[in-house]
């Protein structure tokens, strides 16, 4: 086995993408965008009925052209954008291609319009030519219902730009300049969101405690703005998706968009409400390790023995590269090239966006990944989540811009697997008995908040989206989203009441409706996989790398069934907790500290 190369902490370069902001080739690549377009466009009357294949065929390679050079822009200018938040010419430049590339997409409009309007015999006819664009196209369709006329459509998206992006602009920038004050062994630090966080998993209660309290101290305090941003954004998801588009409910729109049944994720949605005793016997149990009658929310994460264990980047990166390589060194290899290539950002600055992401831009480009790295346990599993979405991307680059992404379920089934493996070989590596228990107990801690939290988000933004139709105040949201905790807690957990707040801090319910049921999607599939893993060995990789190599060439349902999955039943849902409630059982036989 080829040995991992040291890795220093690091940030990213965006000079695969363009020289800089500013520089002759990021401002050509307007030019050459507006002239690619305008080819485009003269060809619009050759899209007829009759149009032969080769024509077709011919046309969607000049929109990928098109696509492919868009995505270098508009990926520039997010991630110039996420290395600062205040930075005011990554600002407008942000928001000048946000403008820009709306433009094009309204001049490009006609085509997906002509395509689903299409009678099917010609239809069938082209799909059956269409090679690697097929599933593409097959999901351009499946539109067609909800599909507006050209103006309206141009309407739209034009509005997106100062409407919902511009609204999720501002909630960023206020956000992201948020600063937090701690006091922290008679020092008084001002942090920000991720170093303040930290401290949610300190041994020491009462850290945890003023932690939590001053996140929402800070939150809270802009709550009324915050809720407006996204009662804002939901009536404008709802006028557009529901009373506009026709659409049943506002998270169909999201299924449709996932091609995934609206029966299947109401199914996952309801098995996790019947299992949310699974994780509250959990906290009972955590309650018991941790000497309390009772859990109360600022000690969900709380470590259940006083540990500082602190990973260095390097000793990080070696880590899930290792983990990676010796389940198969192709793993290794490609997520050795994030760093290689200069495309991760790790380190912590002012003004940098929180959490952390993989951004993909164009199949044959390495991915884009940040983080936030501090050292802890949980960053190093950041670290290869994250990681693990760039090999998903890298393993279905072979297939178009329009058919190598995969959707947002199935999109998190890489990221989440390359945890597992983490996990995996740190329990192996690890000798000390505290810090295994300790692993465990993470273990689950993250299968909480990836699965039950998510999940209870999604049955919030269900809730909410329907009082907001309604005329609910943010008050009356904050109340529900109390009610909604106390649910998902039961007995288990006090609910203090500055977490009321807690919904206004979710980015994802802001900018992207109903992402986060993919969280709990991707992780209970996960288990399921690892499980069958487990239990193969060797023989289940082939099938499994087949299943991120499909990336979104072909309906999520489909690349599931190929892979043996069956998430049509409550039965296979119920299994990833069954997974867990062994996970927990390990824990209830370990000796309790006396």
């Amino acid at each position: 086995m080829s040995k991992i190369q040291a890795y220093p902490q690091t940030e990213w370069s965006l000079a695969d993408l363009f020289p800089a902001a500013g520089s002759p080739e990021l401002e050509a690549a307007f030019t050459q965008l507006d002239s690619l377009t305008a080819e485009f466009e003269k060809i619009r009357e050759q899209f007829v009925p009759e149009i032969s294949a080769e024509m077709f065929l011919s046309t969607i390679k000049k929109m990928e052209e098109i696509n492919r050079l868009a995505a270098r822009l508009g990926s520039f200018s997010g991630l110039w954008y996420s290395e600062d938040t205040q930075n005011q010419a990554a600002q407008s430049l942000e928001a000048k291609v946000d403008q820009f590339l709306a433009g094009l997409s309204n001049r490009m409009l006609f085509f997906s319009l002509w395509w689903k309007d299409l009678d099917d015999a010609n239809a069938q006819r082209l799909l059956d030519a269409s090679g690697d664009y097929r599933y593409w196209l097959v999901q351009m369709r499946s539109f067609k219902p909800f599909t507006l006329t050209e103006p309206e459509e141009k309407i739209i998206n034009i509005k997106d730009v100062t409407g919902a992006s511009a609204l999720n602009m501002i909630y960023s920038t206020i956000t992201n300049r948020y600063t937090f004050k701690l006091e922290v062994d008679g020092e008084v630090k001002e942090l920000s969101r991720g170093e303040l966080m930290v401290y949610a998993r300190h041994h020491d209660p009462d850290l945890r405690a003023r932690a939590y309290q001053e996140l929402y101290r800070v939150y809270g305090e802009d709550a009324p703005i915050l809720g407006q941003i996204y009662q804002n954004l939901v009536r404008d998801w709802r006028n557009e998706n529901v009373d506009l588009r026709g659409f049943a409910n506002p998270m169909a729109t999201r299924n449709l968009a996932n091609d995934i049944p609206d029966e299947v994720v109401n199914t996952l949605l309801d098995v996790c409400q019947k299992n949310a005793p699974v994780f509250q016997r959990f906290f009972k149990l955590k309650a018991r390790w941790l000497g309390v009658e009772r859990l109360r929310r600022y000690d969900v994460y709380a470590p259940v023995a006083v540990s500082d264990k602190h990973y260095g980047f390097e000793q990080a990166a070696d880590m899930v590269l290792s983990s990676f390589n010796e389940f198969h060194p192709r793993f290794g290899s490609l997520a050795e090239r994030v760093f290689a290539d200069k495309h991760l950002h790790s380190t912590i600055q002012k003004g940098k966006r929180s959490g952390a992401f993989c951004a993909y831009v164009v199949p044959e480009m390495t991915p884009y990944v940040l983080v936030n790295y501090q050292g802890r346990t949980d960053d190093v599993s950041t670290l290869a989540h994250e990681l693990g979405h760039a090999i998903h991307n890298m393993l279905s680059a072979h297939h178009s811009i329009f058919t190598a992404h995969a959707c947002l379920p199935l999109a998190e089934t890489a990221s989440t697997f390359g945890e597992m493996m983490l996990v995996d070989r740190l329990l192996a590596e690890e000798t000390d008995e505290a810090v295994r228990r300790d692993l465990l107990f993470a273990q689950v801690d993250d299968n909480y908040a990836t699965i039950l939290r998510q999940a209870y988000f999604a049955l919030f933004e269900r809730k909410a989206h329907e009082m907001i139709k309604n005329g609910a105040s943010v008050d009356e949201l904050a109340d529900a989203y109390l009610k909604n905790l106390r649910e998902q807690f039961g007995d288990a957990v006090e609910i203090n009441d500055e977490f009321r707040w807690e919904w206004v801090s979710i980015p994802h319910i802001y900018h992207t409706p109903f992402y986060v049921y993919a969280y709990t999607f991707g992780q209970l599939l996960v288990l399921s996989l690892y499980s069958q893993f487990k239990a193969e060995g060797e023989a289940f990789k082939p099938r499994y790398i087949d299943l991120l190599a499909a990336g979104g060439s072909a309906a999520p349902m489909d690349v599931l069934d190929k892979a043996g999955v069956d998430v049509r039943q409550a039965a296979f849902w119920q299994g990833g907790f069954d997974v867990v409630s062994d996970m927990i059982a390990q824990l209830e036989a370990l000796p309790m500290p006396q």
